[in-house]
């Protein structure tokens, strides 16, 4: 994992018009989306479409909705001897929500184990002190659909952003821990980076989707993060 120096990120809503600031602790975050092989040996689960007859072990995780990601962190914090970060209710141990909610899930921000980024933490480490839209040309970067061929690629095939993480745009959209917009949009939750079927305005760093949190789509996974210790 790649330690990402604390600052404060500017973020933004196309839809609404609205910007904020907030201010970001420093913390831990994978260098790379988390591989199917890495999620099949904690879950024994299947983690990914089979496109055009890939199943490597390098591909990213996709086709996880938000509950399997809370899942996995808390799962794989347990196989490490790490303390959860996520409580979730009884109802929710081995399925999604019963409404499909967040089922009264809460985040022990005190937890040494791993967790989702917050929406603030993913594109403050996608920036990487970079202030455009994207931290590189694109295609230097970034799998999408001008360059992917429409299919998933394996991770840490381009270039890294300046802090050495691979992967934040392009490949995977990722799961962040925040909800998108209770006012409007319930218990939908936020979605970072773009994807290797979209097109190139969606793989920027400011970029935001929403979906609901038991989606599984061959364009969604994840990246792990942890909170420094004091």
């Amino acid at each position: 994992m790649i330690t990402v120096p604390g600052g404060q990120v500017t973020l933004s809503d196309r839809r609404t018009e609205r910007t904020w600031a907030v201010e970001v602790a420093a913390f831990h975050l994978a260098a790379y989306p988390l591989t199917r092989a890495d999620y099949t040996e904690v879950t024994a689960a299947h983690s990914g479409s089979t496109q055009n007859g890939q199943d490597g072990a390098r591909l990213p995780a996709d086709s996880v909705s938000w509950w399997d990601a809370v899942r996995y962190c808390n799962a794989l914090s347990r196989q490490e001897g790490l303390t959860p970060a996520y409580r979730l209710p009884d109802t929710a141990d081995g399925a999604d929500g019963a409404d499909g909610s967040d089922g009264g899930i809460a985040w022990d921000r005190s937890a040494d184990g791993y967790r989702l980024p917050t929406e603030a933490e993913w594109e403050h480490a996608c920036r990487a002190g970079t202030t455009g839209p994207r931290y590189g040309p694109l295609d230097d970067i970034a799998w999408y659909r001008g360059n992917s061929r429409e299919r998933i690629h394996e991770v840490g095939g381009l270039r890294p952003n300046p802090w050495g993480l691979y992967d934040m745009l392009g490949n995977v959209w990722e799961w962040c821990w925040d909800l998108y917009d209770p006012q409007v949009y319930g218990s939908y939750r936020v979605l970072r980076g773009g994807g290797w079927f979209d097109e190139h305005w969606s793989c920027r760093a400011s970029v935001r989707r929403r979906s609901h949190p038991t989606l599984r789509i061959e364009d969604v996974g994840l990246r792990l993060a942890r909170s420094l210790q004091p």
